[in-house]
């Protein structure tokens, strides 16, 4: 199977990153928050989009 090396850097990236962190995902997350505060760039926030029929949940 062929393997993107792009996107195995990816995840060789993420691994690392949880690492540092014992894969505790709340000091991820504050972690990232972090340095998307230190980035200085904008980030931009939308509002879930919720179903108008969630009838089609239901069918299973």
């Amino acid at each position: 199977m062929w393997q993107d090396p792009i996107i195995e850097e990816i995840y060789q990236v993420r691994e690392a990153h949880s690492n540092e962190f014992n894969n505790d995902l709340q000091a991820i997350y504050q972690d990232l928050k972090e340095q998307e505060k230190r980035s200085n760039r904008k980030f931009v926030s939308y509002p879930p989009k919720l179903l108008k029929d969630v009838s089609v949940l239901n069918k299973v």
